[in-house]
């Protein structure tokens, strides 16, 4: 008898243990079948009513609706978790997380989304998930809240505010609790402090929410926002111009690396030299071959394939420079005409042979980790890539500088652009120092390939978009001067930059063609003029 009573009562405790979770289940389960008797206008007020019981429960089941995997059961009107099995449906229990089975797919209506619905989901979702234990979902939730900011969300922000000790996460969160504030009925004076914060921070994304804010907005608080929009615009217009000499710098590097090889050429040995592009394009589908034998032999050392195409680029190049000029180069001196023509057709040659070897198609070339991504700098973008690529282009003319300042070569290469007949009379074989200088001049063509595979497509036209571009430098900046090479291709990427705004791309080229024009009227010899007697004469 004992026994019995025992026993009763162990069950009568156990019911009124369980009875509370399940009471507590009931209303959180007829919220979620709501959900699939609701119209899309009325969507927002049942995914907030969710939101608000602030159960963990809520997350999969918002997950499931604004990705589309949210259904309601004809017969009674259930909605489940669906997961796609062949032509029918598994079901997930939201409330439990407990598999039900399957189900076939007529027997099942989807809950409706579009994409209000989808916004008030990530607004709802960011407001759950703001006081979770994990950083990383701390700020997604946050970013979420920032981009779809709901009033009524602003009670459970601040108080994740007050909860945060992450600096990161704790400035998202000021952000998204002054843009819910100002869509917010709390005190104008709120809103004017939640203005003020929005001004400091400045971005694109302040300046959307202010002016959309601006129409709704009070009329005590409508002069402090046009204020702030007004000092937003401004701002964004000086970091607009900011990153456009980015940009400009980012192209006049680029130009550099492609004309600075022509510059000595051409102030040497006076070539014009048609197939300088082609041996740009040598250097990029070199750095494709690298990169392909890493990729199929030893992967490990991708992050290391630049270091490797570099001096093999060079080589390539260089060889195919000398063989060139010792070929056809050297019987056509005196003759610029027949050298243009010639070395045109060298280039339609190289052309072809790499569409027969490679394809006509681009090929991938990819970045190091280390040359992936970017990083903001005030209101400036800057690519990794293209920052590496300026300090490349920056290293190269110094080394080619100490070249032809410090060593032998360079005082020789140095004399023959000043006077070659006087050079030749003191013993120094002019050929040879034409023979290396067009080598020289090659492999740096083909070092700057290797650069521009990191932001160009790898084709066999790729030099032909940076061989106009290259004698415009070389001659804006003064024949044979690395100087002026460097401040010419530096001037006229900023200038490009500058004008692609408003002429666009085709017109501002011809407009920087026709300003150098007029530049070289006045100063025939470009920036920086050479000096010396057969220069001069």
């Amino acid at each position: 008898m004992h026994r019995i009573a025992r026993t009763l009562l162990l069950a009568f405790l156990l019911v009124a243990a369980i009875a509370p979770g399940l009471r507590a289940e009931e209303p959180l389960r007829e919220l979620i079948d709501a959900l699939g008797q609701a119209k899309l206008s009325d969507m927002d007020e049942h995914i907030a009513a969710l939101a608000k019981t602030g159960d963990p429960k809520v997350v999969p089941v918002l997950e499931a609706l604004g990705e589309g995997n949210l259904y309601a059961r004809k017969a009674d009107g259930q909605v489940f978790l669906t997961k796609e099995s062949g032509s029918t449906l598994s079901l997930t229990d939201p409330v439990s997380g407990e598999s039900v089975g399957e189900a076939p797919k007529a027997a099942l209506s989807k809950v409706k989304v579009n994409n209000g619905v989808r916004r008030a989901v990530r607004s709802a979702l960011g407001s759950l998930t703001l006081l979770s234990p994990d950083r990383d979902a701390r700020l997604k939730a946050a970013q979420s809240v920032l981009q779809s900011p709901n009033a009524e969300a602003l009670g459970a922000i601040e108080d994740a505010l007050a909860a945060e000790k992450d600096g990161e996460v704790r400035a998202l969160l000021e952000q998204a609790r002054a843009t819910t504030l100002i869509i917010s009925d709390r005190p104008v004076e709120e809103k004017r402090q939640a203005v003020r914060l929005l001004k400091e921070n400045g971005g694109r994304e302040a300046l959307s929410i202010l002016s959309a804010a601006l129409n709704a907005a009070d009329d005590s608080l409508k002069p402090d926002i046009e204020a702030a929009v007004a000092s937003i615009e401004q701002s964004q217009a000086l970091w607009a111009a900011g990153q456009n000499v980015w940009y400009g710098l980012s192209l006049g590097s680029v130009l550099l690396l492609a004309a600075i090889g022509l510059a000595i050429t051409f102030g040497v040995m006076g070539i014009i030299n048609m197939a300088h592009g082609e041996m740009v394009m040598l250097g990029a589908y070199t750095t494709f071959l690298v990169q392909e034998v890493i990729r199929d032999s030893l992967p490990g050392l991708f992050d290391w394939s630049l270091a490797i195409a570099l001096p093999l680029a060079f080589l390539v190049t260089g060889t195919v420079g000398l063989a060139m000029e010792r070929g056809v180069i050297r019987f056509l001196y005196g003759r610029p005409l027949e050298t243009l023509l010639a070395t045109w057709g060298i280039s339609l040659i190289l052309q072809q042979a790499v569409r027969t070897i490679f394809g006509p198609t681009n090929r991938e070339v990819g970045n190091p980790s280390w040359m992936s991504g970017a990083f903001e700098l005030g209101g400036l973008t800057v690519t990794w890539n293209r920052l590496w690529i300026i300090l490349f282009a920056l290293a190269v003319f110094a080394a080619l500088l100490f070249l032809l300042k410090k060593t032998p070569m360079g005082l020789q290469m140095r004399a023959v652009t000043q006077n070659r007949r006087m050079a030749s009379s003191m013993g120094i074989r002019t050929p040879w120092v034409d023979a290396l200088t067009f080598a020289l001049g090659s492999g740096i063509a083909g070092m700057a390939g290797v650069a521009l595979s990191q932001i160009d497509n790898v084709s066999p036209n790729l030099g032909q978009g940076y061989i106009i571009d290259s004698f415009m430098v070389v001659v804006f900046g003064g024949v044979g001067n690395l100087w002026g090479t460097l401040v010419g291709a530096f001037s006229l990427g900023i200038l490009n930059k500058f004008l692609e705004p408003y002429a666009g791309a085709v017109l501002g080229k011809i407009l920087v063609l026709v300003l150098i024009i007029l530049f070289i009227q006045k100063r025939p010899r470009g920036l920086f003029a050479l000096k010396g007697r057969a220069v001069e004469a």
